[in-house]
């Protein structure tokens, strides 16, 4: 699946030009140039993004001010975005918690070269958590050290689940997570959860792994 960048950016000639460029390297991007709509975007899908390009020039709101609003949502890769190229304003981004701060003008591809970085950095392609071990690459995982078979749907459910411990995914979440038409019912994805339970020997009564939440959706707890 591709990665979803959340782009922030009044410039709307420049937006265009990142979006154009993100889509040749097979990135999914959302773009806003009003600050409120895009807090209000993430804090309904902020599950579904992989990272932000966030400007500090903007209408209404400082830059910085939406940074902390979207960390305190999710704590999500930022790349700050900005002619604001000071050393005061780099230095405040960085200590706020920005993975990295590119001062305009910039080569597009320097962005996507950065954008690739961080997510090698923030999403390892080996994982332990609790119990298990997950191998990405390879669709492997491990239970106490026991290989637990999973067809392709539950293996893209699980580490979404995982990718987003202690946090509540609706059914749509998680369905817009995997390879399953667009179309599939919910009932669909409570059977895969189903069987991924069974695979390992949660139960769903008393569950140790995977929680539901009464008409949300489920969580990994961790």
């Amino acid at each position: 699946m591709n990665k979803k960048v959340l782009l922030i950016e009044d410039d709307l000639q420049m937006q265009s030009f990142i979006l154009e460029y993100l889509k040749d390297y097979s990135f999914d991007c959302i773009a806003f140039s009003n600050p409120k709509e895009a807090i209000n975007e993430f804090k309904k899908n902020y599950q579904n993004y992989d990272i932000v390009i966030l400007d500090l020039m903007l209408p209404n709101m400082d830059g910085f001010d939406l940074f902390k609003k979207l960390k305190q949502i999710r704590d999500i890769p930022v790349i700050i975005s900005s002619a604001r190229g000071d050393i005061g304003n780099k230095i405040h981004g960085f200590e706020l918690g920005a993975d990295d701060y590119l001062a305009k003008p910039y080569e597009p591809r320097e962005l996507v070269l950065r954008i690739n970085s961080i997510l090698r950095k923030s999403n390892p392609s080996k994982l332990k958590i609790r119990d298990f071990e997950i191998d990405k690459i390879n669709h492997e995982v491990k239970l106490d050290n026991y290989p637990i078979e999973f067809t392709k749907i539950e293996f893209e459910i699980f580490i979404f689940l995982i990718e987003n411990l202690n946090k509540v995914s609706s059914r749509e979440q998680i369905l817009h997570a995997t390879s399953l038409d667009e179309n599939t019912k919910n009932r669909t994805i409570d059977m895969h959860i189903s069987n991924i339970r069974y695979k390992i020997g949660d139960d769903s009564k008393e569950p140790k792994y995977i929680k539901s939440v009464w008409g949300i959706g489920y969580k990994f707890v961790g």
